[in-house]
């Protein structure tokens, strides 16, 4: 979805004054001089406050930085989803959502000061020099770690391909730190894990980037090989704790379920920027069952496939209420300083039922047996209880999200037992047989 921004500050207030009295020609040109007044009138109040703190504050200041708190104060009081990135954010944020970047190739956590390596990623330059889990990381080419954020220790391990760096490793069991150098190559995130469970495909989404609908349809080709296609119970699609990502590949990722139909609608402000999206190919699964998974940490594309998937009978969704963030984000590039991340429209699922602050409601509910003393940590309070939320379509009642807890071990995962011996045939709910007659159809 395209927008562009002219002139930034007015635009808006002269569009709806256009909006409301286009049948009065004669009151035109007041109501936008007296818009284009007040507003110009509020810009000299932003230059005044400005000028005062850059000549009085007990410090110098940097105006760069003071400009930019402004601009993201003003951002940040229309929703909690509109920001604005500067050039370095901006970057960041490409990186994400190409799930492509020149590195290393792994997974890293800060403890005690010092980068651990969580894990390394298969065949990436980290797996080939040996690099193991629990390593630590004390020096990046010869600087020291310590007092580093996690980000710039990242930041300096990232780099162009096929440049060398060097870390320095401390693991238990060596006498002495060593030094092992690596040579940067491209780094796929790899947001799309599978696995079978016996005769029914396992398929996780961690996130929505760029490369999602591409690794999902070859997970499912390499599973329905590893399985037999015709011997497939059926398919597990677990979208727990995943944040969401890119609207175009939820629609790619809901067209691997679903031959036809829309798969989800957006509405901006105006009536104009009504736009639906439809399902582009067919099912690669040949209609055989399926299973979504989804909890409180489920979140924005990963709601409009659930969404999706169960307004077309597609699937059977399980687990608890998803987070509820139903609005879409346009990114619009500004040059060399940045972007704007701007709220423009809410998204709809293909029954016009809107997921804003509410959340989609599973069809069976299984709650986890959470930790009693992880409980306060993974609760999830949903969008509709994050402060300056976009408030739910026409006023329907908001509600809070669910626990986003899901147990390390899988024999504690009461969610996911639950979803493979429905498959299975080891337990039956109504939900599921009338979700498995209708893709039946």
């Amino acid at each position: 979805m395209n927008k562009s921004v002219i002139g930034g500050f007015a635009i808006g207030t002269i569009v709806s004054a256009l909006t409301v009295f286009a049948l009065q020609p004669g009151n035109l040109n007041s109501i936008a001089e007296a818009a284009d007044s007040d507003t110009y009138r509020q810009l000299n109040l932003f230059g005044d406050v400005f000028e005062r703190v850059r000549a009085d504050y007990v410090e110098p200041t940097d105006d760069a930085k003071l400009v930019e708190s402004a601009i993201n104060g003003m951002l940040t009081s229309l929703d909690p989803h509109s920001s604005y990135m500067n050039p370095k954010s901006f970057r960041d944020m490409q990186v994400q959502t190409r799930g492509e970047f020149g590195g290393l190739g792994i997974e890293v956590t800060m403890e005690n000061g010092v980068v651990k390596v969580v894990t390394p990623i298969d065949e990436t330059p980290a797996s080939r020099a040996g690099l193991r889990p629990n390593d630590y990381i004390t020096h990046i080419d010869g600087k020291p770690i310590l007092g580093m954020t996690l980000s710039d220790a990242v930041d300096k391990m990232r780099g162009p391909v096929n440049t060398a760096v060097t870390l320095t490793i401390v693991r238990k069991g060596a006498d002495e730190p060593f030094d092992v150098k690596l040579t940067r190559d491209i780094i796929t995130i790899k947001s799309v894990k599978y696995h079978r469970e016996g005769d029914i495909a396992y398929l996780r989404i961690t996130s929505f980037n760029e490369q999602t609908g591409e690794l999902l349809e070859e997970a499912i080709q390499t599973l329905k090989k590893q399985i037999g296609p015709a011997k497939v119970k059926g398919y597990v699609l677990d979208l727990r704790n995943n944040p969401g990502g890119l609207l175009e590949q939820a629609i790619a990722v809901s067209s691997d379920f679903v031959s036809e139909g829309e798969i989800v609608s957006t509405r901006g402000r105006h009536a104009e920027d009504t736009q639906r999206y439809n399902a582009r190919g067919g099912d690669l699964t040949g209609g055989k069952p399926v299973i979504v998974l989804v909890n409180g940490g489920s979140a924005s594309a990963s709601e409009i496939v659930a969404g999706a998937l169960q307004d077309h009978r597609r699937a059977v969704i399980l687990g608890t209420r998803s987070f509820g963030k139903g609005s879409v984000q346009t990114i619009i590039p500004l040059g060399s300083d940045g972007a704007l991340r701007l709220t423009t429209a809410r998204y709809f699922t293909p029954s016009g039922h809107s997921i804003q602050a509410k959340g989609i409601v599973p069809d069976i509910q299984v709650e986890q047996n959470t930790d009693p003393k992880l409980k306060k940590r993974t609760l999830v309070t949903g969008e509709a209880e994050l402060p300056g939320h976009l408030a739910a379509e026409d006023g329907a009642k908001e509600i809070a999200g669910s626990d986003s807890f899901v147990p390390t071990d899988k024999k504690d995962d009461k969610q996911l037992l639950y979803a493979i011996d429905l498959l299975n045939g080891v337990r039956k709910d109504a939900a599921f047989k009338s979700a498995s007659s209708a893709s039946a159809n």
